[in-house]
């Protein structure tokens, strides 16, 4: 029998290492990108989500989207995971590497679970000027 899981948790961070006892560390956690200009690359994010409380073997897929043209600015591909019982947890990280971003505004985070949406939560992609030196 499969049990849909919970996501326990869905974050943005700038890197992801594991402690030799398995423990995650999760560096930079944030929710916008600035940038000087646009279109504006960044070099690098990590989406990390933990998924629990389920039965069954799962397909996650993250993607970013830019609701402006409902363009796909990056996805994953299938990613499969089992929960061999109700108390396992398994934790998915996925490492985006050199997103462009066309135009600021909001961007959002998609989680899909078996080709359905799970979860989506905005990303603010922010022009900053250069200050004046004084």
């Amino acid at each position: 029998m499969k049990i849909k899981p919970n996501l326990q948790f869905s974050v943005l961070c700038d890197d992801v290492r594991r402690e030799d006892n398995g423990k995650f560390i999760l560096i930079g956690l944030f929710e916008a990108i600035n940038s000087k200009k646009f279109p504006a690359t960044h070099p690098s994010l990590f989406v990390v989500n933990r998924w629990c409380k389920g039965e069954g073997t799962f397909t996650q897929k993250i993607r970013i989207m830019n609701p402006i043209d409902k363009k796909i600015v990056f996805e994953t591909d299938d990613q499969v995971f089992e929960l061999g019982d109700i108390d396992r947890h398994h934790t998915l990280i996925s490492r985006f590497n050199n997103l462009l971003f066309p135009n600021p505004g909001k961007y959002w985070v998609e989680v899909f679970l078996d080709k359905e949406l799970f979860l989506n939560y905005p990303i603010l992609l922010k022009e900053v000027k250069d200050e004046p030196h004084r």
